[in-house]
């Protein structure tokens, strides 16, 4: 499984095979997170870092901008919706 990109990672850093496959099953299996469970994470995340909602889904809407697959742009309703149902 993509056996390119492992070549590739041991060509141009220090990673053995191995790890470098370890790797890059970490950052797909990040990516692999649904849309609505990054947004449940990090909306406890954040109120655990003591942000209140307006703040945390603001924060939680500018970050779904930038996961790997952009998501549908979701509005601070429906943020919440997802939270709390």
């Amino acid at each position: 499984m993509h056996e390119d990109l492992v070549d590739h990672l041991t060509r141009s850093t220090q990673l053995q095979r191995g790890e470098a496959l370890r790797v890059i099953q970490d950052v797909l299996a990040y990516f692999d997170e649904t849309t609505e469970a990054y947004v449940r994470r990090r909306h406890r995340e954040l109120q655990g870092q003591g942000l209140v909602n307006t703040e945390i889904f603001e924060r939680i809407a500018a970050d779904l901008r930038y996961r790997a697959v952009a998501p549908p742009e979701l509005s601070l309703r429906q943020l919440r919706r997802i939270v709390y149902g």
